[in-house]
C-alpha cells in the first residue's frame, strides 16, 4: 500500500525547523548573538520611512500600496540580501504587529529557507481598546532603538 503525503506537510519537510517566533526584546537579543542574521522590515515602504523602523532593518515590502498585492519579488529580493547561503542564514523579519511577516515568513520557508524568525507584536503591537497601536507591545513600545526619515 503507498501512503501520500499531504502537501501541508512536504513544505516543511526540508526546512531544519518552523519558523519560530521572538518577542522583541529577545529578537534584538538574537541579532546581537548572529552578526550573520539578516534583519527584514516587510512592511509598506511609506510605513518605513514614516512611522519608523528598527535600526539595522534592510527594507523588503511584503505587500504595498496602492493595490497592497504580495509582492512577487519579495523571496527574489530576500534572497539576494542574503547571498548565496540564504537557505541557512538567520532572517529575522518584522512587520506591523506580526501578521504580515508571519506570512512573508511562511513563503521564505516554503522557497528553502531554514532559519527564518518571526517578530511578534511586530513594531507596533496591536491595538487597545482605544484603537491605538504603541501601548500594549511591540519594538518601540519596547524600548529598543528605531529611527524614522
Amino acid at each position: 500500500m503507498c501512503l501520500v503525503k499531504p502537501a501541508v506537510s512536504i513544505a516543511y519537510e526540508y526546512n531544519a525547523l518552523p519558523m519560530d517566533h521572538l518577542e522583541p526584546k529577545r529578537a534584538q537579543e538574537f541579532l546581537k548573538q548572529h552578526a550573520d542574521a539578516l534583519f527584514v522590515d516587510c512592511r509598506s515602504e511609506m510605513e518605513y520611512l514614516f512611522v519608523g523602523h528598527p535600526v539595522g532593518a534592510l527594507h523588503v515590502a511584503w505587500n504595498d500600496g496602492p493595490e497592497w498585492a504580495v509582492s512577487p519579488h519579495f523571496v527574489g529580493q530576500v534572497k539576494k540580501l542574503a547571498g548565496t547561503n540564504h537557505t541557512t542564514r538567520p532572517v529575522v523579519l518584522i512587520c506591523r504587529s506580526g501578521n504580515r511577516s508571519q506570512e512573508a515568513g511562511a513563503e521564505l520557508e516554503r522557497a528553502g529557507f531554514t532559519q527564518v524568525y518571526n517578530v511578534r507584536h511586530g513594531f507596533e503591537g496591536e491595538l487597545n481598546d482605544k484603537h491605538q497601536r504603541n501601548s500594549l507591545a511591540g519594538w518601540r513600545f519596547a524600548g529598543l532603538p528605531w529611527e524614522q526619515c
